[in-house]
């Protein structure tokens, strides 16, 4: 074929399997479709048109490139203005590339319709998962496609890899396996608040690596995000036309969790969380917000309509944001505040706060309320409780210096720590630091 038979026989072969490549999980399946499709629709195609078009098929160009590389966050394709990529180094800054015409705009956005996992009433706006894991959304308008990716990370995010950028410290991340486990016993409510973008999925993502082994864990997003490859009895659900957020954290409770996490928080969704709090499910989630004092305001408003009253069933609000530091946008914990009652207000207190002015941040105070409520249910003394969590923080900085990093490692080595905890002290040098009787 000619160069324009070609890219007309690729278009009506990416056009016809629009949204329908999204239901395999392997490759030789895939592949297996095009071919079929690229058969049904031009029996003259040769063996090397063929295999030409399935390489085609998992080639986005001109951002392909892009679609790998774990500093680049974010592709946002202005249809053919221009592209600008988010990085972990630099922030938001514009590619050397862009789409020429609308016809390559055309072409790469049939590509990434194959992949559709969820369309709007409008048939205007599309959700759709790669391959990789990166997720796209897909606006259609009279000037052309804007396309918009958050890229999927291989290697998720450790605790000990947002330790190392800064974004918090031992004694903070001690305080996170702290809620994360609560003694077996009583795991902390949490919400992780932020404004859009700043990094409120990666903490909790971290976070996974703190769950006990037997914890039954009923994931629901919007989109598939959260790395969930530590926890083997964990359930994830994704909303769709027919199943919003409110259908699948009500239809949670009856999937026996032990904890329920949502994406994102932000409708009536909110009611049945709390109904699942009051009930003694624990659940954890994000939700946007500026600081813990206005995740309070947004519970308590339309639409999430949440009664004052029962807000204390949250056990700890944890912030965070992008700070400007040395000419750059960095992501920090800024603030741990814990739920403790309820006056003419709800009631916070300040455990932890990053100064904006002067780029510092305080030294995390020790928990009151959910500490005192584990002293209660586990029959520990309060001091046995922080000396255990100051514990932590010097078991996360030894496993940093062996260079044990990952989300697997740290996982295996919490599990060992909660099945044999002398025995996992002593493999890493740190048996004088003595355990809690579990």
């Amino acid at each position: 074929m000619n160069e324009s038979d070609f890219y007309n026989f690729e278009y009506a072969v990416f056009d016809s399997l629009s949204e329908k490549l999204s239901r395999y999980t392997e490759k030789n399946d895939r592949e297996a479709a095009i071919r079929a499709a690229a058969k049904s629709i031009n029996l003259a195609a040769t063996e090397d048109d063929v295999n030409m078009l399935i390489k085609e098929a998992s080639f986005f160009a001109p951002i392909d490139k892009y679609l790998y590389d774990e500093n680049v966050e974010d592709i946002m394709v202005n249809n053919t203005s221009n592209i600008f990529l988010y990085t972990s180094n630099a922030g938001q800054v514009r590619a050397p590339e862009s789409i020429k015409t609308k016809k390559e705009l055309d072409l790469l956005v049939k590509k990434l319709k194959m992949y559709i996992t969820n369309q709007t009433g409008n048939a205007k706006i599309y959700d759709i998962h790669l391959p990789n894991g990166s997720r796209v959304n897909v606006v259609d308008s009279p000037l052309g496609s804007d396309i918009t990716i958050r890229n999927f990370k291989p290697q998720a995010l450790s605790i000990i890899d947002l330790i190392n950028r800064g974004e918090l410290n031992y004694a903070v991340a001690a305080r996170l396996w702290l809620y994360m486990d609560g003694f077996k016993i009583r795991p902390a409510n949490l919400l992780i608040g932020g404004m859009p973008a700043s990094g409120k999925t990666t903490l909790l993502n971290a976070m996974f690596s703190f769950f006990r082994p037997e914890e039954r864990i009923v994931l629901i997003e919007e989109t598939y995000e959260l790395n969930t490859e530590t926890q083997e009895n964990c359930v994830r659900l994704e909303t769709s036309m027919d199943l919003n957020m409110q259908d699948l954290v009500k239809n949670s409770l009856r999937m026996r969790p032990d904890i329920i996490m949502i994406g994102e928080v932000r409708g009536g969704e909110a009611q049945d969380m709390m109904t699942a709090m009051n009930i003694g499910k624990i659940s954890m989630g994000t939700i946007h917000a500026s600081n813990a004092r206005d995740v309070i305001t947004r519970l308590q408003h339309t639409p999430m309509d949440i009664e004052r009253d029962i807000i204390p069933l949250i056990d700890a609000i944890i912030m965070i944001s992008q700070v400007e530091e040395g000419g750059k946008m960095v992501r920090k914990i800024t603030q741990i505040s814990e739920i403790s009652g309820i006056e003419t207000q709800v009631l916070l207190s300040d455990l932890y706060l990053y100064d904006y002015k002067t780029h510092k941040s305080s030294n995390i105070l020790p928990s009151v309320t959910y500490r005192d409520l584990l002293a209660k249910l586990t029959g520990y003394p309060p001091s046995e409780i922080i000396i255990e969590e100051q514990r932590r923080a010097k078991i996360l900085e030894k496993l940093n210096q062996m260079g044990v990093r990952d989300l697997k490692g740290i996982n295996q080595f919490c599990r060992d720590y909660y099945y044999n905890p002398s025995q996992a002290l002593e493999k890493i040098g740190l048996r004088e630091l003595g355990t809690l009787p579990w």
